[in-house]
């Protein structure tokens, strides 16, 4: 019996459905929506069965699907998914319903583009982490800025063309560099597999060049310090549905691309440079933690706290090596680098749902300034409770979702330096401190401002969606074991990976 081409469908349905809504021209808004929002459940529904039959024995690619794409130059359509990309696709299909769902009357100007556009940009996510070929990795990985593009530029804020430029140039020169590493990779070895990439011999000098390569196109992404200066830019000029895309989908390609590229590819030069990540990451942590608590717009905030708990990705990832390579711990590099997974999914639902918080209150209000609010909760019980719920994980809660990754990585920090891990434990008190700042500036206190006292709770779509999310980081946080089980084989076929050093000269 022939397989289903699931990661095709899952990359071309909702790219084509987005194409059929631009071809169908004007047409009644509720139409758009309908019709975009099926689409998207529809590839929701097609991605479960990467779940389902998923053998979580197997550290492999799995759903593999290869044909001869431009046969001269050995490029190949090539797709595959391990663990840690089936928990990526699944997060970006979950979203994408929610982020059209939560959108529905917020756009009443080009609704078919603007749907269009983020089905289309669903496709090419999938797409990137489905990608066994580097080429096509990086075709997906470029392609999907275009959308991106174009939903910050025409639906943004007033400042919308600065934000969505700059977006589009940090990310674009970025990945430039991507791309000649790619290229020498290929006429050194004469294949565009990722696998093959991972399996060639590389000097120190080679890899060290490959290395800061990769890290200019994955550091932006993420984004590290000091490449992030466009992320609140552009989340604050961004329509919600595309802050909550930004950042619950987008910056983790950033991630991804290390465990792909940085680390099986160039392990030796890693190990040798994993200070600077390291030493980066801790910046994010510590320093642009601290520059989310005095911000004034509600978005911005939520922004650097993105920032701040990104760094704890590239913190745990790179972690491993050390741990590794110095120390021989094998279990220790195996939890640096499931906490960094797990928070990648686990911020994907807690930012996801602080931005759709944000969105509710800007419907309604017209404003991201956090003193035109207060005493919310008053005239909005059900959105206060969401709201302070997602606020708590974000501080890094027990029992929710923002808690689990962070402490992974923190005592896997430990176990390589007790100083790293009370740096990075800083965040426990920053995030609660600009979490809990800014709950109780909007949500407590007494209704002093008169469009505050007229404003009627959340409606049943928006209660959905806040309840989705809520479900996830509730899920992870109480009980996490699916999700590492899904991954730990890929991550422990990593860890192998990283003892083998790959050095042929000096």
């Amino acid at each position: 019996m022939t397989q289903l081409p699931l990661l095709s469908l899952l990359i071309w349905l909702p790219i084509l459905g987005g194409a059929a809504l631009l071809a169908m021209g004007r047409m009644p808004a509720n139409a758009a929506r309908w019709t975009g929002l099926a689409v998207s459940l529809i590839t929701l529904a097609l991605s479960l069965p990467l779940l389902t039959g998923f053998d979580y024995a197997n550290a492999g690619l799995q759903f593999v699907e290869k044909k001869a794409w431009i046969e001269a130059f050995d490029i190949y359509y090539h797709l595959g998914a391990d663990g840690i990309a089936v928990a990526l696709i699944v997060l970006t299909t979950i979203t994408s319903v929610l982020v059209l769902l939560g959108a529905w009357g917020s756009i009443d100007e080009r609704v078919n583009q603007y749907y269009a556009a983020f089905l289309i940009l669903e496709g090419m996510m999938v797409g990137v982490f489905a990608a066994a070929d580097a080429l096509l990795f990086y075709v997906f990985f470029e392609a999907m800025l275009i959308p991106m593009f174009i939903i910050i530029g025409v639906w943004g804020g007033p400042r919308r063309v600065y934000a969505s430029v700059k977006f589009f140039l940090y990310t674009f020169l970025g990945s430039v560099f991507m791309l000649v590493g790619l290229i020498y990779l290929y006429l050194k070895g004469g294949s565009w597999q990722m696998a093959d990439m991972a399996a060639l011999p590389l000097s120190m000098a080679e890899q060290t060049w490959l290395f800061f390569a990769f890290l200019a196109a994955f550091a932006v992404k993420v984004p590290m310090a000091p490449v992030h200066t466009w992320l609140p830019d552009a989340h604050v000029e961004a329509p919600t549905a595309g802050s909550v895309v930004l950042a619950a989908i987008m910056l983790k390609i950033g991630g991804y691309g290390f465990l792909r590229f940085n680390l099986p590819i160039t392990p030796d030069a890693s190990h040798e440079l994993a200070w600077l990540v390291i030493l980066l990451s801790m910046v994010a942590i510590i320093y642009v933690g601290l520059v989310a608590l005095v911000q004034e717009d509600m978005k911005k905030l939520i922004a650097y706290s993105s920032i701040a708990h990104m760094g704890f990705v590239t913190l745990g990832t790179f972690i491993a090596l050390g741990l590794m390579r110095d120390a021989g711990q094998t279990d220790a590099a195996r939890l640096g680098l499931q906490g960094a997974m797990v928070q990648m999914v686990s911020h994907g639902f807690i930012s996801g749902a602080m931005f759709s918080c944000v969105g509710v209150l800007y419907d309604r209000m017209h404003t991201r300034m956090i003193r035109d609010y207060g005493g919310v909760a008053n005239t909005m019980p059900w959105f206060a409770f969401f709201f302070v719920l997602f606020a708590f994980a974000n501080s890094g809660l027990p029992a929710t979702s923002g808690f689990v990754g962070e402490f992974m990585v923190i005592l896997a920090s430990f176990q390589h330096s007790p100083w790293l891990a009370i740096g990075a434990a800083t965040t426990l008190i920053t995030g609660a401190a600009y979490s809990l700042w800014l709950t109780k500036r909007i949500i407590w206190g007494d209704v002093v401002n008169s469009q505050v006292a007229e404003l009627k709770d959340i409606n049943l779509r928006e209660g959905l969606v806040l309840f989705a999310f809520a479900v996830g980081v509730m899920a992870i946080g109480l009980y996490p074991k699916p999700l590492t089980d899904l991954m730990e084989p890929s991550i422990a076929q990593l860890v192998n990976q990283l003892t083998i050093s790959k050095l042929t000269g000096p």
